[in-house]
Parts: C-alpha cells; structure tokens; sequence
C-alpha cells in the first residue's frame, strides 16, 4: 500500500500521515506550503514528517495539471486521500478565487489522475459546513444539502458531486468526509480554539459570536484520524439496485460514500470556553459580537452509518482535548 496524502503539511495530513507511518505504510506527502495561516507551522510539521522513513515530500500545487500528472506517474500511489484545499468560512467571503483555484480546480486534477492512473480508493476532505441552512439536527448524510451559506461550503458541496460523477463513469472508488470542526495539537491557528488561546495568553478579549449563542460539533484530531485509518480499506461498491426513494442518499449506484466524521455531541460555545479557560488557567475577558456572514448556528453529527459499516464514534470530550491542546501550546510556544 502506498498512500498519496495531499495536505500533508496541513493540520489533518501531518495527524493522519503520522499514524499511517507508525503503521509501516509507505506515505507520499503533498503540499503547496501557502501562507495562509503561519507558514513556520507547517515548516514545523514537515520537518517531523520528513525524519520518518517511508515518507516522501513532493511541493506541488493542486491546480498544476501537468505537475499532478508526472506524481501519479512517477508515483504510482495504490490510495488517495486527498485532504488539501483552501480552508476557512470567512476567508471565502474576501478571496472566493482561492476556492476556486485549490477547491475545484484541484479537486478536478486529482480526480483526473485517479482516472488515468487508478487507484484502489479516492478518499476526500468535504465539511460539515455542506449541511448550511439545515435546520433538522443532528445532521444525516441522509440529509438535502442544498443550501450552502458559504462559498467554502458550496465548493465542498462540490467535491461531492465531483466525486460522484467520476465514481460512476470510471468506477472509481470515492469516499466523502464531512469533518465536524476538527481541534487539536498542531491544529490551524485560524481556528477560534487557538485564535482564543492566543489572545487570553497576550491578555486581550476574545470575540463571542453570536453572543455565545452557537453549537459546535468539535472533533478531537485523533478520532479524525482513526476514522480516516478505518475507511481507507473500506472502499465503497457500486449499488445496480440502488433506489433514491428508500436507500440511503450517501450511497449510490456507482461505487461512492459520504460519511460525517463529528463527535455526535454539539458543545455550547460558552461551555467550550470555560472548558479553554480552566486548561489555560485563567478567565477570558470576553467581547460579544453579532454573527457574522457564512456562519451556522449549530452543527451536530448523525454519525450511525459510520458506527455501522467500521464500528466507530469519536468520542474525546471538549475537556480532554482541549487540555491536550493548551499542553502542546505551551510546549510549542514555550510560554
């Protein structure tokens, strides 16, 4: 097995390549090191990959067509897990043309490749943030998601579809992962965990969304990661007697999946930061603010398909992965 990561030197792909390493699998890692967030992060994390034996680097953009090519060729990796893509809610609202360029133009050349060099399964990154204006909780993969509140969200969406549409006309193996707020060590500095940790640190107020009005399906990044490492080898198949009027949505006549990976428990946000609060030690000052565009209210996992079909839920408490958050904080930054 040899196992192409795309994002490697992101939040998820450095967890996920990790744990395939310590399992002896040969991992093939892809990344374009943007600045979107602190780039000496990511520097950090594939500093730590490229000391692993069985790890290989390749800096490539997602949208370089020719440069994806000659990777599958020279390559030749057996899975994909294609977790790379221009994150963040509110950042789609000022710069929708990164989405474009990394979500869907990137999402395309995979999806080629996997069509020109095959592979056992194309495994992908999709959002939580697909469900948008749903009001029905918790949120099924069962569910119309229709309604997208972000271009973030509407690009996710589709990923799917694209997805599909390969699934079916080249019998490509594909499995959606709609991750549910994903928290932890290494995690992304844009993220309200650690945006929040870094201002009651530097002693300013933190912003409250909503008046602290929201939900959160927060997912501790190594129940991401075991979700991930449970599915790889559980490639869907196509369906020929498949019926939208009885079968389940996230499945289909061509060999595809959409699964929810979330921790089945929304979180207040007010519980989450007392939760912050007590790891750090100290009581944030607090500055209540409107919603802002883009945003949901609530998100909450239906994750009963997923404990079917590989007999797993996550299960790490905002409590216990928060404090193992503020541990690698203070040990990273040294404060």
């Amino acid at each position: 097995m040899k196992i192409l990561v795309t994002g490697a030197a992101g939040f998820v792909g450095f967890h996920l390549s990790q744990a395939l390493l310590d399992k002896d699998i040969t991992v093939v890692g892809l990344d374009n090191m943007n600045d979107y967030y602190d780039p000496q992060l990511k520097e950090d994390r594939l500093a730590i990959l490229n000391k692993r034996e069985g790890f290989t680097f390749h800096k490539i953009d997602l949208k370089d067509k020719a440069d994806m090519d000659n990777l599958f060729e020279k390559e030749k990796p057996t899975h994909v897990i294609h977790l790379a893509a221009q994150a963040g809610v509110r950042y789609s609202i000022d710069n929708p043309y990164a989405y474009v360029d990394s979500n869907l133009i990137g999402m395309m050349n995979i999806l080629e490749a996997c069509r020109h060099y095959p592979v056992e399964h194309l495994l992908y990154a999709s959002s939580s943030s697909v469900y948008g204006g749903n009001k029905v909780a918790p949120f099924s993969t069962n569910h119309q998601v229709d309604h997208p509140v972000s271009l973030y969200a509407a690009t996710k969406k589709s990923n799917e579809l694209m997805a599909h549409t390969y699934s079916h006309l080249y019998n490509i193996p594909t499995t959606g992962l709609r991750f549910f707020t994903v928290y932890g060590p290494y995690g992304r500095p844009d993220m309200a965990y650690f945006k929040f940790t870094n201002k009651i640190k530097a002693g300013e107020a933190i912003d409250v969304y909503n008046h602290g009005q929201m939900e959160r399906d927060f997912t501790y990044i190594d129940d991401i990661v075991e979700g991930i490492e449970n599915l790889i080898e559980k490639a869907p198949k196509a369906n020929k007697d498949w019926d939208e009027t009885k079968d389940d949505l996230s499945s289909s006549f061509a060999p595809y999946k959409v699964y929810n990976i979330g921790n089945n428990n929304p979180v207040k946000l007010m519980r989450f930061i007392n939760a912050l609060e007590s790891a750090l030690g100290v009581e944030a000052e607090k500055n209540y603010m409107e919603m802002q565009p883009g945003d949901v209210v609530r998100t909450y996992a239906d994750v009963s398909d997923l404990e079917r079909d590989i007999n797993f839920k996550p299960s790490t408490t905002i409590e216990e992965g928060l404090e193992k958050f503020v541990e690698w904080y203070k040990d990273y930054y040294k404060n």
